[in-house]
């Protein structure tokens, strides 16, 4: 078997922020490889619809804006691979990847990587996940159609799941901690404008029940202590996401959630590692926001690597 070439830049994660990334690093004609576990395209694949992205007035269906970024940065000679990153060793100036297909080098590392749902930690959760228990409505909406559902959260990520939800359920109740939503008032303002949806303010979901499937919520309700059960077919978990950074503890600075701590630059303490998008410590969180994070590290590493 031949050895890997060294390439000059490797990119871990391939959403927005990876692709922005591996478009202008490819487009600088220095050697890149784009490593991706899952989908590319990200977080953005589980988005019905993304209004928000420049160019598309209309909006855009987030599987289609991850097609079209890889497929422009692809034209440029990006290569990639469908691998998870395990590690990160550094020899001297060297570089190397640990991942699930062998590991691979570079004089440089951008590290776009995403994150993981955060899950409820209770009883039943895990029992019934793919049971009635979900972390994707744009993946399992269609499985619980002219059912009853719940969504757990108050942040854009849970009221888009809910609003996606209402297209098939027959009601959708969203459960949310707190006593106002999280969310952005655009969003707000539709899901209380959606007949379909109730919201249980202050409440909490204790545990989760049934025999083969998912059949009813154990809710808590904060302000009056008061408990009982809700019947649904299925439940959407949308509290937050985890960086998925337990593979860089010792080797980048995180802060006390797990983000990579950044300049302005995207910049670590460790030359020429970069971490760009929601993986990085106080990320905007969007789509254009990490696109934008990509091009930043991919613009600053060409920049050191050709002053050497």
């Amino acid at each position: 078997m031949s050895e890997r070439p060294l390439y000059e830049v490797i990119i871990i994660g391939a959403g927005p922020a990876g692709l922005s990334a591996g478009l202008y690093t490819s487009r600088g004609r220095l050697k890149s490889l784009l490593i991706e576990r899952g989908l590319f395209g990200g977080q953005i694949n589980n988005t019905e619809r993304i209004e928000n992205y420049p160019g598309f007035p209309e909006g855009i269906d987030g599987l289609e804006l991850g097609r079209l970024m890889l497929e422009q940065a692809t034209k440029y000679g990006l290569e990639t691979v469908t691998a998870e990153a395990t590690g990160i060793e550094i020899k001297g100036e060297q570089k190397i990847v640990k991942t699930t297909e062998g590991d691979f080098k570079a004089r440089a590392i951008i590290i776009a990587g995403g994150s993981q749902r955060q899950k409820l930690g209770i009883p039943g959760e895990e029992e019934f996940t793919g049971k009635g228990v979900s972390y994707c409505a744009t993946c399992d909406a269609a499985f619980f159609r002219d059912q009853p559902v719940a969504v757990v959260g108050g942040g854009n990520a849970a009221i888009s799941e809910a609003l996606h939800l209402a297209r098939f359920a027959s009601k959708v109740t969203l459960i949310h901690r707190r006593g106002e939503l999280r969310a952005s008032p655009i969003l707000q303002e539709r899901v209380l404008a959606e007949p379909k949806i109730h919201i249980l303010w202050n409440t909490t979901v204790g545990a989760i029940e049934g025999e083969q499937f998912v059949r009813k919520l154990q809710l808590n309700q904060l302000q009056t202590g008061e408990k009982s059960a809700l019947e649904v077919a299925g439940v959407f978990v949308s509290i937050g996401f985890k960086p998925d950074t337990d593979y860089l503890r010792g080797i980048l600075p995180l802060d006390s959630v797990g983000h990579i701590i950044t300049n302005e630059k995207m910049e670590t303490t460790v030359p020429n590692i970069m971490a760009a998008g929601d993986i990085r410590s106080n990320s905007a969180r969007q789509a254009i926001a990490a696109a934008g994070d990509g091009a930043t590290a991919a613009v600053y590493i060409e920049r050191s690597l050709h002053e050497k």
